[in-house]
């Protein structure tokens, strides 16, 4: 019994003493003159109101600055997402810009080599490695694709089809080493063969031969395919003269040829979808 009393009057006296510091805290800034009682409390209360309020501010920074943490992290998610939406899109737009380009080349050679009949195909397949040295077409036999006709890009010459399927050709490139075009200067017209060249191939040149050691030809000269070819029609461009050599015998010199034909990055073509023998080139002339 006298326990319970004990704790009972503790409890009093710190409800006491809690109401106290209360009250006194409450009306201690609104009075002008407080007693000495309350001067002695204020020197204990007022720390302790001073610790409270610190902590109290520094807890409310602390949320503040957790809440502002997540949202930084919030915005900087939707951020990343956005740069990840305008990369992609602005990738598109490149891929339309370059593809706008490549067509526009395509109407261009189309109105330059107006008096020839084209169809336009899309490479659908080569063989491995960097260059399109030999590849497929999206166009065949069903489309009235034969072999020998004439494939054109970019600026100029880029090969013949040497095989045919229904919905789909196999064509054969000029800086392949199995292929030979009659070609000459343009500026001069002095002739020679534009052949592929295996070792040539990788640095993206093929090489004219047989060109007379009397010849007149300089660097930067451009090369037309002549009026000697069964295949290819005459004046289609090929490319320029990037070096002149003589050949070690001294009867003739060679020259490499830069082709006009980006053979790195080829995507569609245009075929001359009429075979040309020399007997067109007489007749048109």
């Amino acid at each position: 019994m006298k326990r319970s009393l004990k704790v009972s009057n503790r409890f009093i006296l710190f409800f006491v003493t809690i109401l106290l510091i209360v009250v006194i805290i409450a009306t201690f800034n609104k009075r002008n003159n407080v007693s000495f009682i309350e001067k002695g409390l204020g020197y204990i209360v007022i720390p302790v109101q001073n610790i409270f309020s610190e902590v109290g501010g520094w807890t409310s920074d602390r949320i503040n600055f957790i809440k502002n943490i997540r949202n930084l992290e919030k915005q900087n998610k939707e951020l990343l997402k956005k740069v990840d939406e305008l990369t992609y899109e602005n990738k598109i737009l490149q891929q339309y810009k370059e593809e706008n380009t490549r067509l526009r080349n395509l109407l261009e050679l189309d109105k330059k080599y107006a008096d020839y009949p084209k169809i336009g195909a899309e490479i659908i397949g080569k063989d491995p490695g960097n260059w399109y040295n030999v590849f497929l077409i999206d166009k065949g036999s069903n489309d009235g694709l034969e072999t020998d006709m004439v494939v054109l890009s970019g600026n100029g010459l880029v090969g013949h089809i040497i095989e045919t399927a229904p919905n789909y050709s196999k064509v054969l490139s000029i800086i392949d080493d199995r292929n030979a075009v009659s070609s000459k200067v343009l500026r001069t017209s002095d002739l020679g063969v534009t052949k592929g060249d295996l070792t040539l191939m990788n640095e993206g040149l093929c090489k004219m031969e047989y060109i007379d050691s009397e010849a007149d030809i300089i660097k930067g000269d451009e090369i037309v395919t002549s009026n000697l070819s069964d295949i290819y029609p005459p004046g289609i461009m090929i490319g320029t003269v990037k070096e002149i050599q003589v050949e070690s015998h001294g009867l003739t010199k060679y020259a490499l040829i830069e082709p006009v034909v980006d053979f790195r990055h080829l995507e569609e073509v245009l075929v001359i979808n009429k075979k040309w023998t020399k007997n067109d080139v007489e007749s048109k002339e």
